[in-house]
């Protein structure tokens, strides 16, 4: 690597420690310094802090601004541009990129990378266990797991990293270019963020922005955001894989005969029958089929596509089954953090009574369509935390006509208990929270175990 200087990291969470840690081993070689600076100041971050700072790394916490000049920054997702210690440090920085630029400009590997409101993580997933059935060591970097720059680093030969990229990763990338890029879907998410609706799909298709003819770009032609792009990336002479569950797009994936097929070069290969996957919805069969085709692109077999895409499991928190009590079902979706994920959601339900748990923090979402949806396909929705008050308005101008169930509950935990109280035998349970966690956790994992371990009670009784 070219010699670098000072660094500033943007940020102590894990991909901050892991970027200031790879400098640390760098100095003097790639870097002369390493500064890490955080907003916050909480016993938490102290704690880490301190660690760092007795390996030999400067950390300042509680700053909205910092001191110095910096010759690259590189900037947690987690701290949004209009933050004063962001702007700060984008006026002290020559350069300002993101941890998944650091590490992509510092692999040796072939990459693959996910990017789409909903349904990353479960795409990425796939791709990652398709490749390693098909003969294809890959690992799952990125949005996903441990910071991708731990795993860059001293990585086998031969190793593909399987990258889920956010559209916070994406908006400081630069030189970023996978072989393969997989964009599932566009909608509202994270505006208050970027700042806008044009903003958001901007920084999500910078995945694309230094691709060229030898790449090969996955776009969901079904989803309205995603669409456009498949035409103009291949405008710029990237070869462009077209998706669709309701056809078989020439030269694509989708459709064929009732099964999920591929339309090569050799004809056209029938991989599965949906109702062969092991994962549930309409929106899986649409991952599913981006997973098969970023794939046998990067070079899978199609004898071992079926074989592949068929044993792969439901991941933590996205529509995971979680356990039957009193012949009541619970699935955890807690990863549905906006309207949209929790549409795709109920696909999966659509010939089951269910009940719905709504809430935590809005990202300032509207909640209109939601409510619709949801009077429409279930029988009942159980508001909880922040913002239900504001869903219970939306809610407000749909329950009345249709006779549909609406209560409320303080946290998630009562929600739960409230739902089990209401439910019929044979009811579905699903909490899809289409809002953040954070007015009660510190991330959606921990909401969707906190969630897993109050169906466990409900399972074992009173005490």
């Amino acid at each position: 690597m070219e010699r670098i200087g000072d660094l500033c990291v943007l940020g102590l969470a894990s991909s901050g420690q892991a970027v200031a840690r790879y400098a640390l081993s760098r100095l003097g070689d790639e870097f002369d310094s390493v500064t890490v600076f955080d907003s916050a100041d909480t016993p938490g971050l102290r704690e880490a802090a301190e660690v760092l700072r007795q390996e030999g790394i400067a950390v300042e916490l509680g700053r909205s601004e910092g001191a110095g000049r910096f010759d690259l920054c590189v900037a947690s997702p987690g701290i949004p541009p209009h933050a004063p210690l962001f702007e700060w440090a984008r006026s002290a920085s020559v350069r300002m990129i993101s941890e998944i630029e650091f590490a992509f400009e510092r692999s040796e590997s072939p990459w693959i990378a996910i990017t789409g409101t909903n349904g990353k993580t479960t795409t990425t997933s796939m791709i990652a266990h398709v490749l390693d059935m098909g003969g294809m060591p890959a690992r799952k970097v990125g949005n996903i797991g441990r910071p991708a720059i731990d795993d860059v680093t001293g990585a086998s030969p031969g190793l593909t990293m399987v990258a889920e990229v956010s559209s916070f990763q994406l908006a400081l990338t630069e030189r970023f270019r996978p072989r393969v890029a997989v964009l599932l879907n566009i909608s509202p998410d994270h505006i208050d963020w970027h700042g806008s609706m044009e903003a958001y799909t901007s920084d999500k298709v910078k995945i694309f922005a230094n691709m060229g003819s030898s790449d090969i770009a996955v776009v969901d032609i079904d989803d309205p955001g995603s669409a456009p792009w498949a035409d103009r990336v291949a405008e710029r002479g990237v070869h462009v894989i077209r998706v669709s569950r309701t056809r078989l797009p020439e030269g694509g994936a989708g459709i064929a005969e009732g099964q999920l097929a591929l339309d090569t070069s050799a004809g056209v290969f029938h991989v599965c029958e949906s109702g062969e996957l092991a994962v549930r919805g309409e929106h899986n069969v649409s991952n599913a089929l981006a997973a098969v085709a970023a794939a046998h692109a990067f070079g899978v077999p199609v004898a071992d596509l079926k074989r592949a895409i068929t044993t792969f499991q439901p991941i933590e928190h996205r529509l995971e089954p979680t356990g039957v009590v009193e012949d009541v079902e619970y699935f955890d979706d807690s990863k549905a953090t906006n309207p949209d994920a929790v549409l795709k959601a109920l696909t999966a339900f659509a010939e089951r009574p269910l009940i719905v748990l709504l809430g935590g923090r809005s990202k300032g979402s509207d909640f209109g369509e939601l409510a619709a949806a949801v009077a429409s396909s279930a029988r009942a929705a159980v508001l909880f935390g922040e913002s239900r008050v504001e869903l219970s308005g939306a809610f407000e101008r749909v329950s009345a006509e249709r006779g549909f169930q609406v209560e409320e509950a303080v946290s998630m935990a009562d929600a739960v208990e409230l739902a089990s109280q209401i439910a019929h035998p044979g009811d579905a349970v699903l909490l899809s929270p289409a809002c953040a966690s954070f007015d009660e956790f510190k991330d959606y994992t921990e909401r969707g175990r906190e969630f897993k371990q109050v169906v466990a009670r409900l399972g074992r009784g009173p005490a």
